[in-house]
């Protein structure tokens, strides 16, 4: 907790009036129960914590602090370990999809976000995002034709790179190519923020 020396400063220094005797008297006082408790929660919860590598959050420390006999509340641990703070291990990682650059400004949306067609191929959109699997991340891109909602390129890849978004985007052409519809003239592809 906070001394009464640098309290009683930062009051007077912002021009708070202090009587000589509260001082002395909030310096006389002693600890609250709950300030003596929490001290010593404090010290259990720091060696727990690192008696197990450090690794141990909140509900881990908890459990151990109950199998030591030291009843406290799962609350009390989370705030008291944010005050020290110590946080457990964590798995996996925030997975980025999107690194804005400033120095870039932002394609336009040229659908105006109107996403109906009246005929096939006339307007495209494209979703970038990832899936977690047993060996990591994969990070996929659909195409879909606004007219039909159907899925007409798709590419997946381990990492994220621009040829990854152009191969959806070729594969969409091939296949528009290969079925007998092509893609004309008047075709908009619609990328999402991301790719």
């Amino acid at each position: 907790m906070f001394g009464v020396e640098p309290i009683c400063r930062v009051l007077v220094d912002h021009g708070m009036k202090i009587a000589t005797s509260t001082y002395y008297a909030a310096k006389k006082r002693t600890p609250s129960a709950r300030a003596v408790r929490n001290a010593d929660l404090k010290t259990q919860i720091g060696r727990v914590h690192a008696d197990n590598f450090s690794v141990y959050g909140v509900r881990k420390v908890w459990r151990q602090l109950h199998r030591e006999d030291t009843p406290v509340a799962r609350c009390t641990v989370a705030r008291l370990m944010r005050d020290l703070g110590l946080v457990g291990a964590r798995r996996g990682r925030k997975i980025r999809t999107t690194i804005r650059d400033d120095g870039h400004g932002r394609a336009a949306g040229l659908l105006q976000r109107d996403f109906t067609e009246s005929r096939p191929n006339e307007g495209w959109v494209a979703a970038f995002t990832y899936v977690a699997t047993w060996s990591g991340i994969v990070y996929v891109v659909f195409v879909a034709d606004v007219f039909s909602r159907a899925i007409v390129g798709w590419s997946a890849a381990t990492s994220k790179r621009a040829k990854l978004v152009l191969d959806a985007l070729g594969m969409a052409l091939w296949r528009r190519d290969r079925v007998g519809t092509p893609a004309g003239p008047g075709l908009v592809h619609h990328p999402d923020a991301d790719s």
